[in-house]
């Protein structure tokens, strides 16, 4: 395969077979500085167009590194703003394939505007469109704010790259102490990359991402027949409380879950699943990672972190904005206790408050183990805007562990009066009974009947209108 044709065939595996149509194929570079009249620009580098993935309309560019290095000019920018605008009027997916030397140096101020025109027209279609970046090769200085702008990143595990500044260009680093390029530490380090893998795995799980999202922010019709039992009994269930990535594919749709940003901050889970047909953002604390035997394969305090404030504020903006139902599943003890979160923590967590609080669609929490102090206010309470709020049944829901509480109480005292207040506090304060009596917890359910009551929530709350004070947006 030439290099011309590679941009045009990853398009051919990414989309539906023979579905793909190009747009502007004879557009060619006008600049003639440095002797780039004498140069060949077919395409100026980047091949668009539409087509379809499983039968819905997407719109698509893949750069062309045999062209300029597939880097941007003026005309290569024009091809994709162009490709928005149909995007836009049409109310459709934009989906990128990266894969570029950055700016056109030839065309210098020309180069540098065209990179302001995708900005601006990325800008206007977040949160009316999904937008999809795949990086799969070169994506460095200006260029590495297409990723960020989108809403999904996927990233080429062995020869992309993403990066301001090279590695080589950092004081004190070189590539080989660490490649802040690479895919690993851009997916793991940064969070800008939601999943990582060859260009094969990266197409099969765009489509999978892409039948799981709307097609635009008024669709209302991105619904799929449920072929999986609506009550289905979910039978230990509980057992799976440490990692909701279990519960999740436990809960779903036969048992499709689709894991957003999976190797940053671990210790909160993102991503989507379908439930009664529709899809559902989801997000919930983890305390254990489990490999494909069922070991532990990583542990984590039960802590809401900085990093895993902001992985779930993001998640929480996304499907705001194209109207998904958010569910979160709660068991943490208390907010991350680092240097790093010290640093981070509070502005992150009032991020997910304020993500929380702000959003209008349907918002259910499940309570599956602890729910200590202010970090369980801020993981999608009641207080700050969940629509209805679950309890498993053996769950702790209080200001803080009762053994804590009660040498704060029991202070001075002999170590059995501490041991008796501890449990007093217990069975008085610190259960899903003490939090459903005052109305903060509305249904205490088993958890093997998790997936029944969630999926008859967002039934109920399909038809949800809740409206906020007038103004732009928060500064949260």
């Amino acid at each position: 395969m030439s290099s011309s044709s590679q941009a045009s065939q990853r398009l051919y595996s990414l989309l539906d077979e023979n579905s793909f149509v190009e747009i502007g194929a004879l557009v060619k570079a006008r600049n003639t500085d440095f002797n780039l009249k004498q140069t060949d620009t077919p395409s100026d580098g980047v091949t668009c167009g539409y087509g379809m993935i499983d039968g819905k309309l997407v719109y698509v560019y893949a750069q062309d590194a045999s062209v300029l290095g597939g880097s941007v000019g003026e005309m290569h920018a024009k091809k994709i703003a162009n490709l928005y605008d149909l995007a836009l009027k049409m109310g459709a997916p934009v989906i990128g394939l990266i894969d570029s030397a950055g700016l056109r140096l030839q065309e210098a101020t020309d180069a540098l505007n065209a990179f302001g025109e995708i900005y601006r027209k990325q800008i206007d279609a977040s949160g009316v469109v999904p937008q999809i970046t795949a990086v799969l090769g070169s994506c460095g200085g200006g260029l590495s704010l297409f990723p960020e702008v989108t809403d999904f990143t996927f990233m080429e595990e062995k020869n992309a790259k993403l990066f301001v500044n090279s590695p080589n260009a950092i004081p004190g680093n070189s590539k080989e102490k660490c490649d802040t390029s690479s895919a690993s530490w851009q997916s793991s380090e940064v969070g800008s990359v939601d999943v990582t893998g060859d260009e094969e795995t990266i197409f099969a799980q765009i489509r999978e991402l892409v039948s799981l999202l709307p097609s635009n922010n008024e669709d209302t019709d991105s619904f799929e027949e449920c072929t999986d039992d609506l009550n289905r009994v979910c039978e230990n269930l509980e057992g799976s409380a440490a990692d909701p990535a279990l519960i999740f594919g436990q809960i779903a749709d036969n048992g499709v879950f689709f894991e957003t940003k999976r190797n940053y901050a671990k210790d909160m889970v993102t991503g989507f699943i379908r439930l009664g047909g529709a899809t559902v953002g989801v997000f919930g604390n983890r305390s254990a990672l489990y490999d494909e035997k069922g070991e532990v394969a990583e542990k984590f305090e039960d802590r809401l972190t900085a990093h895993g404030c902001e992985k779930a504020a993001e998640l929480v903006r996304f499907c705001d904005a194209f109207d998904i139902p958010v569910l979160s599943f709660t068991n943490v003890s208390g907010f991350g206790a680092t240097k790093c979160d010290e640093r981070h923590v509070a502005k992150n967590a009032a991020r997910l408050v304020a993500a929380l609080a702000s959003a209008t669609t349907p918002k259910v929490n499940v309570i599956t183990g602890k729910a200590f102090g202010s970090a369980y206010v801020v993981m999608n309470s009641k207080a700050v805007g969940a629509d209805l709020t679950f309890s498993w049944e053996d769950a702790e829901i209080g200001t803080m562990d009762a053994e804590l509480a009660a040498k704060i109480i029991a202070d001075g005292k002999d170590a059995q009066e501490v041991a008796d207040t501890a449990a007093a506090y217990a069975k008085l304060q610190n259960n899903a009974e003490s939090a459903a009596a005052r109305g903060y917890v509305d249904t205490i359910i088993s958890a093997a009947d998790t997936r029944k009551y969630v999926i008859g929530a967002f039934d109920m709350l399909f038809s949800k209108r809740d409206e906020r004070p007038a103004k732009k947006h928060t500064t949260v």
